[in-house]
């Protein structure tokens, strides 16, 4: 299992990761909102700006306050070494 930091302690696991995506489009924007209409909405920011939306194969939707490509950099640091299977 390995669990990637998204910022201020905040560590979600690697393997549920599905989408690293910006939060500025309208389409993200509605599903922030479904997700927090659904109480799947986990807000890692901290009370900062939200700069990545990580989503979950959980259906759950996580607000960061990091870069999207910081996160991606992240999960990919040995993120590859399962590729055998």
């Amino acid at each position: 299992m390995k669990l990637i930091n998204i910022g201020f302690g905040s560590m979600i696991v690697g393997e549920r990761l599905l989408a690293v995506i910006g939060p500025d489009s309208a389409p993200v924007k509605r599903m922030i909102q479904e997700a927090r209409d659904r109480g799947m909405l986990i807000d890692a920011t901290y009370g900062r700006k939200t700069r990545a939306v990580l989503v979950m194969d959980t259906d759950h939707i996580v607000l960061s306050a990091i870069q999207p490509e910081t996160v991606f950099g992240r999960a990919g640091d040995s993120g590859t070494e399962e590729e055998d299977s």
